[in-house]
């Protein structure tokens, strides 16, 4: 990932901690593998590494955002750790990302319960405390009251070769997912507004040929058991965006739709009952292709095309 996509980033999570919707100015600093760094109390990272932690007074709400690689997940390991947990302090890693109350990926989309997605330090009886994402991104918080207190995180990527709930670093690109007979619904998360295009499609059933919009396609896909949905919102919860289209029959031509949206989302449904694919393309809009606001309101913000 270039410096460019990084440093979108990380502006994108203070505005999350800040603003109310999404911002899609970000900015994420370079870091070296193997190189021991220093872990600031709101913090993106995105190599592998070690990132250490000291508190200089006390910080109450503190988080690091882990962004992998969509073919990649993230393994954590806390060493060195040096907290109260009896004065309040904690660690908790999480796997995925929690952004303004909203969780990414969803309770609908993650295939663990949530209690079972925080790994609590405190809570450990081990010296130190591990973490395994389901997907190419995860987070940990931590508060800590007294100074010269803290911790060091390892962070590695892991090869994941069938990656399911992705979020995006790049506003442009291609991908493919793929779902081999497992009942499991898998997004992949563009926090811009794009334009969609999906090349290929091929599901348990085969219907008809073409996109069509949400309102007019909804209801039969729903039942199906296996289709692919378009999401548009400013938040990263996917069963909280707002539905762009659907669809559930196989075709091998080019559909695509504009989502004037902070965050854009293809999403795959899968029963399990067969090996479900889709490829997608998506591009940044251009300022002049985006919505007029007038109010702040969803429906207005999100316009489709």
């Amino acid at each position: 990932m270039s410096v460019a996509p990084r440093a979108q980033l990380l502006l994108f999570l203070v505005s999350l901690s800040w603003r109310t919707g999404l911002s899609r100015y970000i900015q994420v600093r370079p870091t070296i593998i193997t190189v021991q760094l220093k872990l600031r109390c709101l913090d993106m990272l995105a190599t592998d590494g070690y990132f250490t932690f000291v508190a200089s007074r006390p910080q109450l709400a503190c988080a690091a955002f882990i962004i992998a690689e969509p073919s990649e997940v993230i393994s954590l390991e806390l060493t060195d750790v040096s907290i109260d947990c009896g004065a309040g302090d904690f660690i908790k890693m999480f796997d995925g990302w929690v952004l303004k109350g909203e969780k990414f990926p969803s309770s609908q989309d993650h295939p663990l319960p949530l209690h079972q997605r925080y790994t609590d330090y405190c809570a450990s009886t081990a010296l130190g405390a591990t973490s395994r994402s389901s997907q190419n991104v995860a987070m940990i918080f931590f508060r800590i009251h007294s100074p010269d207190s803290g911790f060091t995180l390892a962070v590695k990527k892991q090869h994941n070769p069938f990656p399911c709930n992705i979020m995006s670093q790049s506003p442009e690109g291609s991908f493919t997912m793929v779902m081999p007979h497992q009942r499991r619904n898998c997004s992949f998360s563009i926090i811009y507004p794009v334009e969609i295009r999906l090349t290929e499609l091929s599901l348990g059933q085969a219907k008809s040929n073409e996109l069509s919009p949400q309102r007019q396609l909804w209801s039969g896909c729903s039942g199906s058991g296996d289709y692919v949905e378009l999401l548009g919102g400013n938040g990263v919860d996917t069963s909280k965006m707002f539905p762009v289209a659907d669809l559930c029959f196989s075709h091998s031509g080019l559909a695509q739709m504009k989502i004037g949206c902070d965050n854009s989302v293809v999403r795959l449904v899968s029963s399990g009952n067969f090996v479900n694919r889709v490829s997608f393309q998506y591009r940044l809009l251009e300022n002049n292709e985006l919505p007029k606001t007038r109010e702040n309101n969803l429906d207005n913000f999100c316009s489709v095309e």
